[in-house]
């Protein structure tokens, strides 16, 4: 799947969904509860979704950003769920926010 700016995906094991906001430099496999993440149109009813992977389960929150390093990918989850964002097995961390200068 390509990831270009604008691409909303969604998790196939969980309520998550995110909107790409950078694209990855390289080929990257976004996953989220470990499963592979599909276009947002193409995501699972609530009932027919699988299992969250229990090493992938430290949820997703929402109006956060998650960046892989590696490839330069940065998502923005639009939806929260169970399952935690990674990008080739790497688990994504959130965006820290840079520092303010200080106004002495």
């Amino acid at each position: 799947m390509d990831l270009t700016p604008g691409t909303k995906l969604a998790s196939t094991v969980c309520a998550t969904e995110v909107i790409i906001v950078r694209p990855p430099s390289q080929t990257v496999a976004l996953e989220c509860g470990g499963a592979p993440m599909v276009a947002a149109e193409e995501a699972p009813e609530e009932g027919a979704r699988g299992t969250v992977d229990a090493a992938h389960a430290e949820g997703t929150m929402l109006g956060k950003r998650y960046v892989h390093e590696a490839s330069g990918l940065e998502v923005l989850c639009t939806k929260p769920g169970a399952g935690s964002l990674s990008a080739e097995g790497v688990a994504l961390p959130l965006k820290e926010a840079k520092p303010l200068p200080s106004s002495d």
